[in-house]
């Protein structure tokens, strides 16, 4: 590599040492950075597949058509590193180039990809040339400042006019998406329909972990497989991820789980099921019918979901072991009229737990019912899950519960019209994984925006999953002096 100097006129050295590169990103990587020496000691240079990414964009950037290039991989694999190094070549090569970024959401865009970017923005030889904001990058030069940049942009459907605007003829535009599988269809399309240059060379990137089983990203490497060049990245052929973790979670989830495909494989869930839970799941349920005293020392746990909006229902599910009812369903309650049936179910059933929705009107419910003297535990639908390596959220969490105790034998009540109510609830929330690799349930936000109302039910009977129940002293006792009878069923408590 032709050595460094300390250059008189940034500019001219810019001009000198970089029109070389401006073809060849990976020669330009080797050469920006100075590997194996200060906070890069012990490092010689890309991983194996960033280097081939990088020749990928070597031998296919043209003015005549754009590069598309789509990755999926594994968890650790330096996926924003590249990203970070991409957008300093980009720029640093040519004049008055022009590069969006965006992410799944703003604060990864601010706390992972724009981070990466300004640690290796502080190491590379040409960064002197241009100065780092929170959002931007951009030329030094303050008659270019404004056509010679790099801009962290966040994404909003009301707001895809932000990715309409992509034009920079006869120079250079590069896109790139970081966690695209978060990305809205909507803002593809967008993005798809304005880099329409000629004679400039455009990059559409679009990097990520495969937590969803649809969307665009998805569609990279199945029904757009052709105008993408794509790889997938297997976390444990990187040498920067940490293996005995990997093998941790494929010992714990197995080679073929959607936990591993995602967080380790960089493969896509099974796309064969993008609801959490199944019809036949559901309708199954409603056929099994169990004695009443089957789980007479199964403690009683009840969920009460609280309406959010005008058109939502307030709901109230009562679960012992594989049984479960609806005690309640009513749209436009008041709170204090809510509680005080409430009071009166639980003075009636006796539970051994109460979980109530805090979200909302929640808080109301719950305050009236513990000056009733009623013992309830608050549960906020969005707070950390119990297993927060393995879920998003806690609703997320107690969702899968509901799931897991369908599989083990869970009974439905089965009269209609009551039926299909219930498994449209239930069969209604698709899922994903988001970029750690955890589950994560859709909103209700998201599903209104499918035309689907909010699963009332499913939440409330999800809540009796919210956390592990003990059956109350006196059934305790029960137990012991019926020692030989007692099935405890903990293959039906939560995992």
């Amino acid at each position: 590599m032709t050595a460094r100097c300390a250059p008189a006129d940034p500019l001219e050295a810019f001009a000198e040492d970089m029109a070389l590169l401006s073809g060849d990103p990976l020669k330009w990587v080797y050469y920006a950075f100075e590997w194996g020496e200060g906070d890069l000691a012990g490092y010689d240079g890309p991983d194996e597949w960033q280097k081939d990414v990088l020749r990928e964009i070597r031998d296919g950037l043209s003015p005549d058509e754009a590069l598309q290039i789509a990755v999926s991989s594994g968890h650790g694999v330096g996926k924003s590193c590249i990203v970070a190094w991409i957008i300093l070549w980009g720029l640093s090569t040519c004049p008055d180039a022009r590069v969006v970024v965006t992410a799944n959401t703003g604060n990864q865009l601010k706390t992972k990809t724009w981070a990466e970017l300004a640690k290796w923005h502080s190491r590379c030889l040409a960064g002197h040339l241009f100065e780092l904001k929170s959002t931007s990058v951009a030329s030094r030069e303050t008659t270019r400042e404004l056509t010679w940049r790099a801009d962290a942009i966040p994404w909003a459907v009301e707001r895809s006019e932000a990715f309409a605007g992509l034009h920079n003829a006869g120079k250079r535009i590069f896109v790139i998406f970081d966690e695209a599988s978060a990305i809205d269809d909507r803002i593809w399309e967008v993005t798809e329909g304005a880099l329409t240059d000629s004679g400039t060379e455009i990059l559409w990137l679009a990097f990520g972990n495969p937590t969803r089983n649809t969307g665009r990203f998805r569609e990279c490497f199945r029904k757009y497989r052709h105008r993408w060049k794509h790889r997938k990245v297997d976390a444990r052929a990187v040498k920067i991820t940490n293996k005995t973790q990997i093998d941790k979670w494929i010992e714990d989830h197995g080679l073929e789980s959607d936990f591993v495909k995602v967080r380790v494989l960089g493969e896509f869930p099974e796309a064969s099921d993008t609801q959490l839970i199944p019809v036949d799941l559901v309708r199954g349920a409603f056929a099994k019918v169990y004695r009443p005293d089957e789980f007479r020392y199964a403690p009683v746990v009840m969920g009460v979901d609280v309406a959010r909006f005008g058109g939502d229902a307030c709901s109230v599910w009562l679960r012992q072991g594989l049984g479960a009812r609806r005690l309640y369903k009513k749209i436009g309650i008041d709170t204090m009229t809510y509680a005080d049936i409430i009071a009166q179910f639980i003075r009636e059933h006796e539970p051994d737990a109460v979980f109530l929705d805090m979200g909302a009107m929640g808080a109301g419910v719950y305050d009236r019912l513990r000056q009733l003297n009623c013992s309830v535990q608050g549960v906020q639908f969005g707070s950390k899950a119990l297993k927060e390596t393995i879920y998003a959220d806690r609703r997320s969490e107690m969702w899968d519960g509901v799931k897991l105790w369908l599989k083990e034998g869970g009974a439905l009540p089965g009269k209609a019209p009551e039926t299909q109510d219930i498994e449209d609830d239930l069969t209604g929330p698709e899922y994903f994984y988001d970029a750690r690799g955890r589950l994560r349930l859709e909103s209700k936000d998201d599903m209104k925006d499918r035309g689907l109302p909010s699963p009332d039910d499913g939440d409330a009977l999800a809540l009796t999953f919210a956390a592990p129940v003990a059956p109350r002293r006196e059934k305790t006792e029960e137990i012991g002096r019926n020692a030989e009878a007692y099935d405890p069923l903990n293959r039906h408590r939560r995992r």
